[in-house]
């Protein structure tokens, strides 16, 4: 026997929009306290190629990265090519000089990390002025 006559049955039913309040509130706290992360990167002052002639300074390392990744300094080769014999070879060869250029000489092939493990072990050693060596296209 049914009793309830005339009495329908709701359907249950989900209300959105305080869920997207909320979703909401959750986005925009979550941009304001997001901290953006900085890129360390190494500053470098590039040399320009349209110079016509080439000054020679006495206050200059070469030092040469050859397409195999063994280092030259002053056109002397190194046994090791890690950075503590490569910051010690940049301190013979600068001697007594005050605040040397260190002039990279790297082949077209080289590896960037030779070239990168060159400019760590000048910076270690104390010496932030590094230059690139271009070749001119006349």
């Amino acid at each position: 026997m049914k009793f309830q006559r005339g009495r329908y049955r709701e359907e249950p039913e989900i209300n959105l929009i305080p869920m997207i309040d909320v979703l909401l509130v959750i986005i925009i706290f979550l941009m304001l306290t997001t901290t953006y992360a900085k890129f360390s990167g190494l500053e470098i002052n590039l040399p320009t190629a349209d110079s016509s002639k080439q000054n020679d300074q006495p206050n200059e390392i070469d030092v040469a990265v050859t397409a195999a990744g063994d280092i030259l300094v002053n056109k002397s080769p190194l046994a090791s090519g890690d950075g503590t014999a490569i910051s010690e070879a940049l301190r013979r060869a600068a001697g007594g000089r005050a605040d040397p250029v260190i002039v990279i000489n790297a082949d077209a092939k080289a590896t960037h990390q030779r070239v990168v493990d060159v400019m760590q072990a000048a910076q270690s050693a104390g010496y932030p002025h590094i230059s690139f060596a271009t070749q001119s296209v006349n």
